[in-house]
């Protein structure tokens, strides 16, 4: 076979040539290959089952899974004749560990037990969910909705507006530029595609700035649209949130109870603010800018819940028609904090409830008392939500809100960034089903009520051992000149360790210059003090001497599911899409 060339024009006059590596087993993969076949040059069902459990970690795999996984090679490698031994050879057995639907690094299946209630787990939660871009003028539409549910989403935000004529409800971002989409669009829109990506249940937050009559009007419509699929309590107020378990391929509704919207209305101004209203946002931050006491926060974190969860725009009472009925589906009511934060956190109450938070108002809380908040969430659900001058629909950093037991942390899944990705990686875990459950270190109290605090350094729990063999697939997915007009990519890994402060690190590989297979083989180790909250965050980058460092792919893998042994790692472009080619190897083992 002749050798592949890749060809770059130079100054307009000359071409170089680079040949193109053909892609190779590692040292590792050859020696285990040759390991578990007794140095010869076939592996068979037997031989590769010893490998998976001994090497792999799959104690529960059996000779059927290995005849399988020869099987799927075969298929894939049908231009080779070869297969009526069904065996591997060394290729096809490095062929396998590169598909990451045979090989991925974590479990693809639902496996936390979901029988506790609600409050024992995280909820993969967006923020403004029908928004396509910016918070301030893109478009309001059914399709973000539709393509948050399909990734795994389960909580969606609904801001409900009064139409211009006063008698229908529009989804919109109030006092903003957004146009308005029907909230009818958006009820199908959820009842069509809840339940393709996940069983579990969907919780649709409100935020409601209607009239009593319209929020009949919103009863009407849920009834009518969600049938059986609806879920409300019996009694007014749930005294245990149900499971998800219990709430499968069902929908739920959470929002401020209609009296409350009244009593907060009573308490601000008599003209209905959104919750990124300039003014207030901006006289905000330059407070959190200054400084605050404790006190300032806690008279702060009214007006911000307020505006969160919705202010209804008449003075009309609740007990009109319409209202009683709107409130009985509400299965978890949103409360407030209607005496400070700090006495919100500590009250005691028979009834459970959702709280939401402002990421400054979390960050401040988490400084000032944060076991506070760790023990509100073992009774209660805690809802974070982006600050109001994210404008371009960015999000901040998730992990202080999940160290603190905080269920609902709401990002813009519209959005872009790193924060995105630690997301996305959180919510791989248990099967992308869109619940993970908590650590039950977040759920225990000790003999003297204590929890657990965040800010308490732990010894080390156990080490996590990365090592990055190579990566693979941009020859595939790219033009020979995306990366550089001049030669071939000269790529590099970097890994962030994300979890509580004392387990974050970085790292990163050597530059390999001009190859489209780079094979670094080198190893790293992360100790953890919390290795259940950790996350794994990839980013493959194409070095640049005169300009930024091009973006070559990324990924976010949460520790606690991490398969041991030999794994294929896909990649993913900056939107969170998954690349169609491009793979890393790595071997993951816990010291």
């Amino acid at each position: 076979m002749g050798s592949s060339y890749n060809y770059y024009r130079m100054f307009g006059c000359f071409n170089r040539k680079f040949k193109i590596r053909e892609t190779e087993p590692p040292p590792d993969v050859r020696d285990a290959f040759f390991r578990y076949t007794g140095k010869c040059i076939q592996m068979n069902a037997d031989q590769l089952l010893r490998y998976l459990v001994e090497v792999q970690g799959e104690e529960g795999c059996t000779i059927k899974d290995a005849e399988q996984i020869i099987q799927h090679v075969a298929s894939r490698r049908h231009h080779l004749i070869r297969r009526l031994n069904h065996s591997l050879e060394l290729d096809d057995f490095f062929f396998y560990l590169f598909q990451d639907d045979l090989n991925g690094a974590i479990k693809s299946q639902v496996h936390h037990d979901m029988t506790a209630p609600l409050r024992h787990y995280f909820i993969y939660t967006g923020h403004n969910s029908y928004l396509t871009g910016n918070q301030l003028s893109s478009d309001c539409s059914e399709i973000p909705i539709v393509k948050a549910l399909e990734r795994g989403v389960r909580g969606i935000e609904l801001d409900l507006w009064p139409s211009s004529g006063k008698d229908n409800i529009h989804v919109l971002h109030g006092r903003t530029l957004t146009t308005p989409v029907p909230l009818l669009k958006c009820l199908k829109a959820i009842r069509d595609h809840a339940f393709v990506k996940s069983p579990y249940p969907v919780i649709i937050t409100l935020e409601d700035h209607l009239t009593p009559d319209l929020q009949a009007k919103v009863a009407e419509m849920v009834i009518q649209i969600f049938g059986e699929m609806l879920y409300y309590p019996q009694s007014e107020c749930l005294e245990e949130f149900p499971s998800p378990e219990g709430l499968k391929n069902r929908i739920i509704l959470s929002t401020k109870p209609p009296k409350e919207y009244l009593e907060s209305k009573n308490q601000s101004d008599t003209s209905p603010v959104g919750k990124d209203s300039f003014r207030e946002d901006l006289l905000k931050k330059e407070k959190s800018e200054i400084g605050a006491e404790d006190h300032d926060t806690d008279e702060r974190s009214d007006s911000d819940q307020d505006d969160e969860d919705g202010d209804t725009s008449n003075d009309q009472q609740s007990s009109q028609p319409g209202a009683p009925k709107y409130k009985s589906l509400i299965a978890v009511h949103a409360g407030k904090a209607k005496h400070g934060l700090k006495r919100a956190l500590r009250e005691e109450n028979n009834k459970v409830s959702r709280l939401s938070l402002s990421e400054q108002e979390v960050v401040r809380a988490a400084e000032n008392y944060g076991t506070d908040l760790v023990r509100f969430t073992q009774k209660n659900i805690l809802r974070v939500y982006p600050k109001g001058t994210r404008v371009t629909s960015s999000n901040f950093k998730p992990m202080t809100g999940w160290m603190h037991g905080a269920q609902m942390v709401a990002f813009n899944m519209q959005g872009y960034g790193k924060s995105l990705w630690m997301m996305h990686g959180m919510f791989r875990s248990n099967g992308s089903c869109g619940y993970v459950k908590k650590p039950q270190f977040l759920m225990d109290k000790g003999p003297h009520n204590e929890v657990f605090d965040p800010k308490v350094k732990l010894p080390v729990k156990k080490t996590l051992q990365v090592r990055v063999y190579m990566g693979d697939g941009w020859r595939l997915d790219f033009s020979h000149t995306h990366f550089d007009a001049y030669s071939p990519p000269d790529f590099y890994t970097k890994l962030y360790l994300v979890g509580v402060p004392a387990d974050t690190r970085k790292k990163k590989t050597r530059i390999l210059e001009d190859d489209w297979c780079p094979v670094w083989d080198e190893e790293f180790n992360f100790p953890l003090t919390v290795p259940e909250l950790a996350l794994l965050r990839i980013e493959v980058r194409e070095y640049d001497m005169s300009e930024k460092d091009d973006f070559g792919g990324q990924t976010c893998l949460p520790v606690s599911e991490l398969r041991t042994g030999i794994r294929s790692v896909p990649l993913y472009d900056k939107k969170g899409h998954k690349m169609k080619s491009v793979r890393l190897l790595m071997r993951f083992q816990f010291l």
